[in-house]
Formats: C-alpha cells, sequence, structure tokens
C-alpha cells in the first residue's frame, strides 16, 4: 500500500473561521476527515501534518526520505516565499503534488509565484478540499503505474 505524507502550512488549521468567503465553511479536521475518507476509498495509507512553522515543514518534508512514497503539500502563505521548502522537495526528490484549496492565480499578485510549486509534479488548485482527493488519486495513479 502507498505511503503518502499530506503537509499543510500555515494558518490551514483556522480553516471555517479564517475566510470562509475563499476558504468555506468546513474546518480543519472536516478536511482530516474528508483525507482519511478518501484514502480509504483510494487504497492508500495517508499521514497528515499541519504546522505555522517554516522549520517544522521542511523538517517533516526532509523525514520522510524513505518512509513515504509521495507526498501532497498545501504550503499555504510558504508558497510564494519559502525556498527552503523548494530545497527541501528537490532534495528528497519523493513525487508531490501542490494543493490550494483557492486558485492563487486568481487572487493578488504576490500569490502568483509558487516556489514550492517548482519541485512538484503537479499543482491543484481552486477546487476546495476536493483538490486534495485529486491529488491523492494523481499520486496514486502515477506510483502505481511507475511500479
Amino acid at each position: 500500500m502507498l505511503n503518502i505524507l499530506v503537509i499543510n502550512g500555515p494558518n490551514i488549521n483556522m480553516l471555517g473561521l479564517r475566510e470562509p468567503e475563499l476558504y468555506g465553511k468546513g474546518t480543519y479536521n472536516d478536511l482530516l476527515s474528508s483525507i482519511g475518507r478518501w484514502s480509504d476509498e483510494i487504497g492508500v495509507k495517508t499521514k497528515c501534518v499541519q504546522s505555522n512553522h517554516e522549520g517544522d515543514l521542511v523538517d517533516c518534508i526532509q523525514a520522510a526520505y524513505g518512509t513515504f512514497d509521495g507526498i501532497v503539500i498545501n504550503p499555504a502563505a510558504y508558497t510564494h516565499t519559502s525556498v527552503a521548502i523548494l530545497d527541501a522537495l528537490k532534495a528528497v526528490s519523493i513525487p508531490a503534488v501542490e494543493v490550494h484549496i483557492t486558485d492563487p492565480t486568481a487572487r493578488e499578485p504576490f500569490r502568483h509565484i509558487s516556489y514550492a510549486g517548482m519541485a512538484c509534479v503537479k499543482t491543484v488548485k481552486g477546487k476546495g478540499f476536493e483538490g486534495y482527493r485529486e491529488a491523492l488519486e494523481y499520486l496514486k495513479k502515477t506510483l502505481t503505474a511507475n511500479a
């Protein structure tokens, strides 16, 4: 069974409270429940982590080496600022899919650049929580095909 790490960056823990007109009313716990259900349906094992601290996210990516087959990452605000997360993703060379609940390219200009995305095999944006499901399905399909 494929082992996929799901990483969420800053403020994702505030889903349901933070700008519900953009992110919806679903909470972080709702997201975790959905990911667990989709993992079971798709037939993959997932571990979910969330941190508001860049170094913790880098440590998590580095610790994934040799343990996880794929990564789903929503770097949140660090998408647009963190070369450290980009470098960590490149260092471990684990296939990663970047996910964004909203579409950053439809928002403020500073959100249009994704450093993390430069190390990802795919980006899913603007599909709400369903974007995580799409990312999991994509990883299962591509990792199984390459096995």
